[in-house]
């Protein structure tokens, strides 16, 4: 626990020393692109024709990027999971929905780039909530086979409420008009959960949020002991389940 404390500290230093010139770089990049009419694109899509894998999409946190996947694209490595993408999201969206409107049009063009074939997703934090509404409440789940959060607030933070007044973070406030959606009748919803949470935490509060139980929804809820909330997609054990379980999906007889 102690070194697992020790673990996420230096690792949310590193991040947070970094965060204002990322925010303000990636801002910035933003506004010039809707100046001169363009999209901007983190992780532009491949060309996907000649890769057979099962196509997998990374959607990080809000305030994070695409590299806090890297060690887990690492280990997944001849698994049958493949291609890796990013999903991008505009950092300053209004909402949640929003931003899952944004994934399910990469989903699309993932599926038409890859064959039609189904895609599985990967959330990291806010990733996975937005991942997550996708599939609940947008029909995501004909598309995702698939989706593994990790650290997600799937029933808020207490942090929140300690956030200024910013519409997407107030939607992680539990009780919120947006979880409360979330908690609505999703009968027949297709795609599988699996959450990861920590009882080292300290974004998720109190960490038994980061579970999902819906009565609708198969998910499955795995607890891992002493890892924080950044430090979590880097842990080799979680790494190893995922690739486990992209490996399995892999190889089941998937419909397009």
């Amino acid at each position: 626990m102690l070194r697992g404390a020790a673990l996420e500290t230096g690792w949310a230093t590193v991040r947070l020393a970094g965060l204002p010139l990322d925010l303000a770089v990636r801002g910035a990049r933003q506004v010039t692109g809707w100046l001169r009419g363009e999209h901007e694109d983190e992780d532009p899509l491949p060309d996907c024709t000649d890769v057979s894998g099962l196509p997998v999409m990374f959607v990080h946190g809000l305030a994070d990027r695409a590299s806090i996947f890297s060690r887990l694209r690492g280990g997944l490595r001849d698994c049958g999971a493949g291609p890796l993408l990013t999903a991008s999201y505009n950092a300053y969206h209004p909402d949640i929905p929003a931003a899952a409107r944004e994934l399910g049009e990469q989903v699309a063009q993932v599926r038409a780039r890859t064959g039609g074939r189904p895609v599985c997703v990967v959330g990291h934090s806010l990733g996975g909530l937005i991942a997550r509404y996708y599939v609940q409440r947008l029909g995501g789940d004909v598309h995702v086979p698939l989706v593994i959060t990790l650290a997600t607030p799937h029933g808020g933070t207490a942090m929140a409420q300690w956030t200024p007044v910013y519409p997407l973070l107030r939607q992680l406030c539990p009780g919120s008009p947006l979880l409360a959606e979330l908690d609505e009748p999703c009968v027949g919803c297709r795609t599988r959960f699996v959450c990861f949470y920590s009882d080292l935490d300290e974004a998720v509060v109190p960490a038994n949020r980061a579970r999902l139980d819906h009565p609708d929804l198969r998910a499955r809820n795995v607890l891992v002991h002493g890892v924080g909330h950044l430090m979590l997609p880097l842990h080799q054990p979680v790494i190893d389940e995922v690739r486990a379980l992209l490996a399995e999906t892999a190889e089941l007889p998937l419909a397009g």
